[in-house]
C-alpha cells in the first residue's frame, strides 16, 4: 500500500447554482470514503440519518439560510489519494469566491441539476474555471433521481453541456448523473442507471494522472519568503516554497531582479533522504557567496539554457473584480505577487466577459462587482512574472485597496513586459506645439527659462544649495522653481520606490517637468541624488532637444563628510544592515563625467557657490 505520506494531493473545487446539491455531493464524498470522526458524524444524525449538508455546511449563516457564502476548505482521502476540496458559493454574488477557489483547482466538479440544465451560473463557473486554467472538468448531473433516473433526460442535458464544452474551447469534460442524497454514481455504482456505463464520481477522481510543475532544473522558480541571519558556521539562508523546477546542492542560481549569481552549496528540504527538491516543495537554500537577496526576491537557473521570466512593469491580466466600488482606468491599488507587494495602475481595461453569452465585450468602462475583464496594469516596481497558464504560483496576483487594505480583485497573468523608462517618442499621440512663439514669450515676460541639475550624494549638500540659489534667483527678478527629489515623491512620484528601475522612471518624469517650466521660461531647479550617468543623460536630453539650455551641478561633497553629518540617519541604518540600496554604501553612485560646474560644500560658503553657479548660468540663459 502506499504510504499516507507519500500519496498524492488532489485539488478540487465545486462549483453549481443554489439548490444544486452541491453540500449534499461534498457531505456524501466524506461520509462514504470514511473521512468524518464520529463525532461530528453524529452531531448531524437525524433520524438514525446523516444531514450530508450539514457536514459541509461550516458557517451558522449558512445552515441558517441553508446555502454556502464562502470558500470552505473540506478534506478527505482514500487508500491512494488525498483530497483538498474548495466548496465555493453558488449565489452569483459570491462568484469571486469560485475564482479563488479553482485558482489552484486540478479539477473542477460543476454541480447540475438534472430538472433545470444548464444555467447562467454553470456557463460562468465553466468559463472562470478555463479561466483559470483547470486542466479537468467535471459536469455532476444531481438529482437523477428526481427526473426517475431517465436516460432520455439526463442525454438532454449531457448535450448541453458538451455544446458548452465547444464554446470553451479545448477542454476535457465528463458527464456523470448522480444522486448526492443516496449516493448514487458518487462512491459507489448505482443499480438505478444500468445504461451509464462510465466512472463514478470518486473512480474519476481516482484515475487522474498529476504532473509535477516542470520538473526540470532549467524551469527553476523559488520565491524568497523569509531569509535567515547566520547561526554560528552557518551561513545565511533563503527559504520559500519551489513552485517549479527542481534544485540541488551544486545548481547554479540567478536572483531576479538584481542579477545577482551564486551556486546552492546546502539544501534543507526536511527530509534527509532527499538530495533533490521538487516543486511544490518548501526549502531553505544556503549559496555560496554573500549576495543581496531579500523577500520578494526570486531564484531562477543560472544554467545557460534557462527559461527565464519577465522583469515586468507592465502585465496584461484577467482580472475577477470583488470591489463594491468599481474598477477603472487610472485606479491606483497594491499588487501583490508571490511574497513581493508593488503599487499598479490601471492603464486600460480591454474587455469584459458577458456571463451569459460568454462572449468578450470590448472596451468596458468599468468592472463592477464579479465582474471578470482583461486589464492592463502598470507597476511602480519590477514583478519577477510568467504567465499563468505555464505557472500558477508565479501567474497570479490579488490586487489590494490601499487605503482600506480590503482584498479587491485576483488576477492571473496573460502577458508580461518589461518597460524601460527612457526618452522613447510616442506613436500614438502628437506633440502640439504652443500656440505662442518662445521668442515671443521669453520676450513679453522678460524671462527665460533653462533647467539646473543638481546631482550629489545624499547629505552632500545639493538641497541646501539649491534652496539658496532658488532665493537668489527670484529675490533677482527671475522667475525659478525648485523640484526637490522628496518633495516630487510626494506628488508627481508617490508611486515609486527606489529600486534601479523606479529611480530612472523618477528621473525621467522629472526631466520631463524640467523642460516644460524652462520652455515656459521659468529656472527650474532638480535637487535629486541621480545616481547614473545614464539617467541624467535622458534628462538632458530632453532639453538639449527641446533646445533648452541644461546646467550639470555635480556636488562632490566627499563621502565621508556627507556620512559624518547624515542628517536622516541613513548612513547609520545602512551601515547597521537595517537599510538596503543607499546610493554610496551598497548602490553605485556615477560621478558626472563632464558637468558644467562641480562643487563642495565642505566648509564653503553657499553663497559663493550659488555665485558660481549663477555664472554658468548667465553664459547659457542670459537675464533678458
Amino acid at each position: 500500500m502506499t504510504t499516507h505520506a507519500h500519496r498524492q494531493l488532489l485539488r478540487l473545487a465545486t462549483a453549481g447554482s443554489v439548490d444544486d446539491g452541491k453540500s449534499t455531493l461534498i457531505g456524501r464524498l466524506m461520509f462514504d470514503t470514511d473521512s468524518l470522526p464520529l463525532d461530528h458524524i453524529e452531531a448531524v444524525l437525524k433520524d438514525g440519518v446523516p444531514d450530508l449538508a450539514a457536514l459541509s455546511d461550516g458557517l451558522r449563516a449558512e445552515q441558517e439560510q441553508g446555502i454556502t457564502i464562502d470558500v470552505a476548505y473540506r478534506f478527505f482521502s482514500t487508500e491512494t489519494r488525498n483530497y483538498i476540496l474548495a466548496d465555493t458559493p453558488g449565489h452569483e454574488r459570491y462568484t469571486r469566491n469560485m475564482f479563488t477557489g479553482a485558482s489552484t483547482a486540478h479539477v473542477a466538479i460543476l454541480l447540475v441539476d438534472a430538472s433545470a440544465g444548464v444555467l447562467r451560473q454553470t456557463r460562468r463557473h465553466a468559463r472562470i474555471a478555463t479561466l483559470l486554467n483547470v486542466k479537468h472538468l467535471v459536469a455532476a448531473v444531481n438529482k437523477i433521481d428526481l427526473i426517475g433516473y431517465e436516460e432520455s433526460t439526463f442525454r438532454e442535458v449531457e448535450a448541453e453541456l458538451v455544446a458548452l464544452a465547444g464554446r470553451l474551447g479545448d477542454v476535457e469534460l465528463t458527464v456523470i448523473p448522480l444522486a448526492a442524497k443516496d449516493g448514487d454514481n458518487v462512491v459507489h455504482r448505482s443499480e438505478h442507471t444500468p445504461w451509464y456505463t462510465g466512472p463514478t464520481l470518486l473512480e474519476y477522481l481516482e484515475s487522474i494522472e498529476l504532473v509535477a510543475p516542470s520538473a526540470q532544473s532549467t524551469e527553476l522558480r523559488l520565491p524568497v519568503q523569509w531569509v535567515s541571519r547566520p547561526v554560528g558556521t552557518e551561513r545565511r539562508r533563503y527559504t520559500g516554497r519551489l513552485s517549479a523546477g527542481t534544485l540541488a546542492v551544486g545548481d547554479p542560481i540567478v536572483a531576479l531582479p538584481s542579477g545577482s549569481r551564486s551556486t546552492v552549496t546546502a539544501l534543507d528540504t526536511l527530509d534527509d533522504d532527499r538530495d533533490v527538491a521538487v516543486a511544490p516543495l518548501s526549502v531553505a537554500v544556503q549559496l555560496a557567496d554573500d549576495i543581496d537577496i531579500g523577500r520578494g526576491d526570486v531564484l531562477v537557473s543560472g544554467d545557460d539554457a534557462a527559461h527565464v521570466p519577465v522583469l515586468a512593469r507592465e502585465l496584461d491580466a484577467t482580472v475577477c473584480w470583488f470591489g463594491e466600488t468599481p474598477l477603472r482606468a487610472g485606479d491606483r491599488l497594491s499588487l501583490k505577487h508571490t511574497a513581493t507587494t508593488v503599487r499598479a495602475t490601471v492603464q486600460a481595461l480591454s474587455s469584459r466577459l458577458d456571463p451569459e453569452t460568454l462572449d468578450e465585450q470590448d472596451g468596458p468602462v468599468e468592472l463592477a462587482l464579479n465582474d471578470i475583464g482583461v486589464v492592463t496594469l502598470r507597476t511602480s516596481s519590477i514583478v519577477v512574472a510568467d504567465p499563468y497558464v505555464g505557472n500558477r504560483d508565479a501567474g497570479a496576483f490579488i490586487l489590494i485597496d490601499e487605503t482600506t487594505n480590503d482584498t479587491v480583485g485576483a488576477g492571473t497573468i496573460l502577458d508580461a513586459r518589461e518597460v524601460k523608462p527612457g526618452a522613447q517618442v510616442r506613436k500614438d499621440v502628437k506633440w502640439h506645439p504652443s500656440a505662442l512663439n518662445r521668442t515671443h514669450r521669453w520676450g513679453a515676460t522678460g524671462q527665460s527659462g533653462a533647467t539646473v541639475w543638481l546631482t550629489g550624494l545624499p547629505a552632500s549638500g545639493k538641497s541646501t544649495v539649491a534652496v539658496a540659489l532658488e532665493r537668489a534667483l527670484v529675490e533677482s527678478g527671475r522667475t525659478a522653481y525648485l523640484l526637490d527629489g522628496d518633495n516630487v515623491r510626494h506628488g508627481l512620484s508617490d508611486d515609486l520606490g527606489f529600486t534601479p528601475g523606479d529611480r530612472a522612471e523618477n528621473i525621467r518624469r522629472v526631466g520631463h517637468l524640467t523642460r516644460l517650466l524652462a520652455d515656459a521660461g521659468v529656472v527650474a531647479i532638480a535637487s535629486l541624488v541621480s545616481p547614473l550617468e545614464s539617467d541624467r543623460a535622458i534628462a538632458r536630453a530632453l532639453n538639449d532637444a527641446a533646445d533648452l539650455p541644461f546646467v550639470e551641478v555635480a556636488v562632490a561633497t566627499p563621502l565621508a563628510e556627507c556620512e559624518r553629518r547624515d542628517p536622516k540617519g541613513l548612513y547609520a541604518r545602512a551601515r547597521a544592515g537595517e537599510l538596503k540600496g543607499l546610493t554610496g554604501i551598497d548602490a553605485p553612485y556615477e560621478a558626472p563625467a563632464n558637468p558644467d560646474i562641480t562643487i563642495d560644500t565642505t566648509d564653503a560658503d553657499i553663497d559663493d557657490l550659488v555665485r558660481q553657479i549663477l555664472t554658468v548660468l548667465d553664459e547659457v540663459a542670459p537675464r533678458r
